[in-house]
């Protein structure tokens, strides 16, 4: 059977089945009782040059749009509601190709609907366009498969009877597809490939620049990631990463990406992203980065958003152009901006890393002490095992020099 087939046909189906008039939830257990008989019925090789005259999976999207839509109006039947759906019934389309139109773009707006959480945005485009089992997400999320279900039963109950009449926010769908990305590699599904390939998708079916940037940003953040983590599992900052492991590949096709959404002078966040990502690449060691141009770059962001990670990230990228000073010149202007942004200290909520960020730049302005307390503060903070780690090996490494006698 050819997964891989049957995942890229969910979302057309699915969306086929929700524009004749089947409410989301509805639709999609049908499409799933269609894929389950798709598995026990259907030939190792269902392409159609290997399938016989006549035979039904030689137009695979199809075959399952058809079964799809007899499972759902079965269950139409033996529904409650029978009445009020008695005109689908009635109206069963004939067996035959399936229309050409995609209406995936679709499915991504209905996914990301902004009365979802983040959360349940995710997990809804994860099944219902990347087509991946509840019990795949559940693993990559590293929860009970049970408790995903019940996520995502909310998540379609919520959409359930969402008409599409209006044109979707593109900048929604990207946030989630950016959720997606970010959520990492658990499980037995790579979820940064699994992102990567949705927005492909995405980037195929809508003609827009800050899409494109998206992809971009992905595909250059990606390029990195054999050479983030040394063999036993550590973290390896950008600047002592082993740039020859980089993907040389996906960053030309990023690069390549980047410059033709920037020539139409639609800047937006993603593009801005992509662009200080692509001065990373550019450079072959992490002295020869061109920190002035990416601070630029920060102003654009600064200018497109005002996020307080933002100017965090901002402030780290100052302290390497114009020295670690400026840099916590930059971070207490950050402070002084944002109320409760001064980390444990502060009211409200503390910006993420800027424990990590104060304790990196004092360091390089040689407070070894300032930086080994913040460093510890920044590990308890810390979003993931990997980085806690990280964090405290650099504060241990500080405070054992500290012991050293003579050593301030």
């Amino acid at each position: 059977m050819n997964e891989v087939l049957l995942r890229s046909l969910v979302p057309s189906v699915l969306a086929v089945l929700v524009r004749r008039g089947a409410d989301f939830a509805a639709a999609e257990d049908a499409v799933q009782e269609a894929l389950v008989e798709a598995v026990r019925v259907w030939p190792a090789d269902p392409s159609p040059s290997s399938a016989s005259r006549g035979d039904p999976v030689r137009d695979p999207k199809g075959w399952l749009v058809t079964v799809a839509w007899r499972r759902f109006l079965d269950a139409a039947r033996a529904d409650a509601a029978r009445r009020r759906r008695e005109d689908l019934v009635e109206g069963e389309p004939a067996p035959g190709p399936a229309p050409a139109a995609d209406d995936t773009l679709r499915l991504y707006f209905l996914c990301a609907h902004p009365s979802l959480t983040p959360s349940s945005a995710v997990a809804l485009t994860l099944r219902a366009v990347g087509g991946l089992t509840t019990r795949q997400i559940a693993r990559a999320y590293l929860v009970p498969e049970a408790t995903m279900a019940q996520r995502i039963s909310r998540a379609k109950r919520t959409v359930s009877g969402v008409r599409l009449d209006r044109p979707g926010d593109v900048a929604t769908v990207l946030r989630v597809l950016y959720l997606v990305f970010n959520e990492g590699y658990s499980g037995d599904v790579d979820l940064a490939a699994e992102a990567i390939r949705l927005t492909r998708q995405l980037a195929a079916a809508v003609d827009h620049p800050e899409v494109a940037g998206l992809l971009a940003l992905m595909l250059l953040h990606h390029a990195r990631r054999a050479a983030r983590t040394a063999p036993d599992g550590s973290l390896v900052p950008l600047a002592e990463q082993d740039r020859g492991r980089w993907d040389t590949g996906a960053i030309a096709e990023g690069v390549g990406i980047l410059r033709a959404a920037l020539a139409r002078d639609r800047l937006g966040e993603f593009q801005a992203q992509a662009a200080i990502a692509a001065l990373h690449a550019d450079a072959p060691t992490a002295e020869e980065t061109d920190w002035a141009q990416i601070v630029e770059w920060y102003d654009e962001l600064v200018r497109l958003t005002d996020s307080p990670v933002v100017r965090l990230n901002r402030a780290v990228a100052v302290g390497e152009a114009d020295g670690p000073r400026a840099g916590l010149a930059a971070l207490a202007a950050l402070d002084d901006s944002s109320p409760g942004c001064s980390g444990s200290s502060g009211r409200g909520h503390p910006v993420p890393r800027r424990a990590a960020v104060a304790a990196y730049l004092h360091e390089r302005d040689g407070d070894p002490v300032t930086a080994a307390r913040l460093y510890v503060e920044a590990a308890h903070q810390a979003p993931n095992l990997a980085e806690r780690d990280h964090l405290t090996r650099r504060a241990a490494r500080l405070n054992a020099r500290l012991r050293r006698p003579g050593t301030r």
